[in-house]
Order: structure tokens, then C-alpha cells, then sequence
């Protein structure tokens, strides 16, 4: 077995009291005052939204500014993108796609 030298060295009482605390967690036990909350399942169910929700009564405010002329269109992501980004002059490829 190898051995860590650099390891801060424990007390045999420091070691009992590590392999206690293993064996109870390993067994399920839980101390009463671990500070664990219980909660309820159906409570916190009620925070989730699902999908297809109905959320026809929710406005969404978004400015859309056309493309511009300094601006393409990638053909693999569909991505508005700067033309700084264009992966080879004459292509419609972001770099990330290329």
C-alpha cells in the first residue's frame, strides 16, 4: 500500500472516530441533529414549471433590429454573426461551425 507522507498524521482516537462516522453513514443512519431539513415533495413540485405549459398570458418586451450589413446569416447554426466571424471569406459558416 502506498504511503503519503505529506499527509497531516491523525491520533488513533481522530481514526476511531472517522471509521464511527463511516460506518453510520454506510448503514443510513442519520444523526437527528445533522441539520438536514425535510422537505416536502408536492411543495417543491409546485415551484417547477413544466413543459407545455400554458403561458399564453406572459409578454415578452424584445427589441429585433434587422440584420445589418456588417452581419451574416450562418447556413449550419442559423445564427445572426458579425462578419469578424466568418470562418473563410466567402462562406456563410461561423467559425464555430466550420
Amino acid at each position: 500500500m502506498a504511503t503519503d507522507y505529506d499527509a497531516s498524521r491523525k491520533t488513533e482516537e481522530e481514526q476511531k472516530e472517522e471509521s464511527l462516522e463511516a460506518r453510520r453513514l454506510a448503514s443510513g443512519d442519520q444523526d437527528k441533529t445533522s441539520g438536514k431539513v425535510d422537505e416536502d415533495e408536492a411543495e417543491a413540485a409546485e415551484a417547477y414549471e413544466l413543459p407545455g405549459a400554458d403561458l399564453s398570458h406572459e409578454f415578452l418586451d424584445i427589441e429585433v433590429t434587422p440584420k445589418q450589413a456588417d452581419e451574416f446569416t450562418c447556413v449550419a447554426c442559423f445564427l445572426v454573426q458579425h462578419e469578424s466571424r466568418r470562418s473563410a471569406p466567402a462562406a456563410d459558416l461561423c467559425r464555430d461551425c466550420a
